[in-house]
């Protein structure tokens, strides 16, 4: 699975359990929350003040695991 922005993070965290390490790492403990279950990862980030660069390096980490 290609991890984007615009990936929906309950489809992330369906297919993947070791992105949940790599988002709580990054600041989103809020992956249990039901509203960012409809969110993309994009989303969350900037609901929780991460800029594109963070939200970029974030992106990366996800795809590397």
């Amino acid at each position: 699975m290609k991890i984007t922005k615009k990936t929906q993070l309950n489809k992330l965290l369906m297919e993947d359990e070791k992105a949940t390490e790599i988002l709580f790492k990054a600041g989103l403990t809020c992956v249990g929350c039901p509203m960012a279950m409809q969110e993309t990862i994009e989303q969350g980030c900037l609901a929780h003040g991460m800029n594109n660069k963070k939200i970029d390096e974030l992106i990366k980490k996800l795809n590397k695991k």
